[in-house]
């Protein structure tokens, strides 16, 4: 053992000696010492509660954040499901539409898109041939939406998709009569000076013809494309300044702008007639 082992051990065991002189030198190192140990134990503990509330609250955060996403789901959800219950009681309600029209195959179809605009250009509904809307050469069929009233009518269809012109449209028009027995005809058609406002012209109105502000207006089923008693629309305004030529405005009932789900008519005589062919 070397002699500095034996001096370093000597001093230790000497400091352990009551009342040794070894025992007085320990005073000013601790006096130094302690001091510095406690600092360098407030600074750990300082930096170990620090880094503790920083991953505390980095998990705080991301709970919330999981929970936010959790209620914006659930928010999502039940819009959906409200939308779905909405949707289904107008489906629900396109069986009227058969019962009253009990010559008619109905095929009710989503509106995918509204070419230009929604107040008057062409709308693609998501039902095609493949649906059964088979449109030949030079046919039409009418549009209605869930409540029976008037959009406008199919003028092409693809496999999977059809386009419908709104009856807003300035190259539609539709043969019509005052809602009554015996009523008064007229001629309903789109008008480029009216149709941002959402509105017909009416035309062509028979002599017979008393309207004012307020008369419903059907189809007449003349010319044979639109069955007789489909709801056009009301009577906005009046036109008299020109008794050889008396028109008015009228306004549809059906808003084209929120419309979600529109239903084609398609009279069965059209498959009678190719099952006729077809058995010649």
């Amino acid at each position: 053992m070397s002699a500095t082992s034996i001096l370093i051990i000597s001093g230790i065991v000497l400091s352990l000696i009551p009342g040794s002189p070894l025992a007085f030198l320990k005073i000013p190192i601790s006096a130094i010492a302690n001091p510095v140990q406690s600092f360098v134990k407030m600074a750990g503990d300082t930096l170990f509660d620090f880094w503790a509330a920083l991953t505390d609250g980095m998990a705080i955060r991301q709970e919330n954040e999981d929970l936010k996403d959790q209620i914006a789901d659930l928010q999502y959800q039940l819009t959906q499901n409200e939308e779905a219950a909405i949707r289904y009681e107008e489906l629900k309600d396109a069986f009227k539409i058969r019962d009253t029209f009990s010559n008619y195959d109905i095929y009710g179809a989503s509106i995918t898109s509204r070419e230009a605009d929604e107040w008057f250009s062409v709308i693609t509904i998501a039902a095609g041939a493949t649906d059964g809307i088979v449109l030949a050469e030079g046919d039409s069929y009418p549009v209605v939406d869930v409540n029976m009233n008037l959009v406008g009518r199919v003028i092409e269809t693809s496999d999977s998709n059809s386009k419908v012109l709104p009856l807003l449209h300035e190259g539609f028009s539709v043969a019509c009569k005052v809602n009554e027995v015996n009523g008064a005809t007229m001629l309903v058609s789109g008008d480029a000076a009216l149709k941002n406002s959402g509105l017909c012209i009416v035309t062509n109105i028979s002599d017979k013809a008393v309207l004012e502000p307020g008369t419903e207006i059907v189809t007449s089923g003349d010319g044979g494309l639109f069955p007789a008693g489909i709801p056009v629309g009301t009577i906005v305004e009046v036109d008299n300044s020109n008794p050889l030529n008396v028109t008015a405005t009228l306004q549809p009932y059906s808003s084209i702008k929120d419309l979600k789900d529109v239903f084609v008519m398609i009279p069965y005589e059209e498959e009678t007639t190719v099952e006729t062919e077809a058995g010649a």
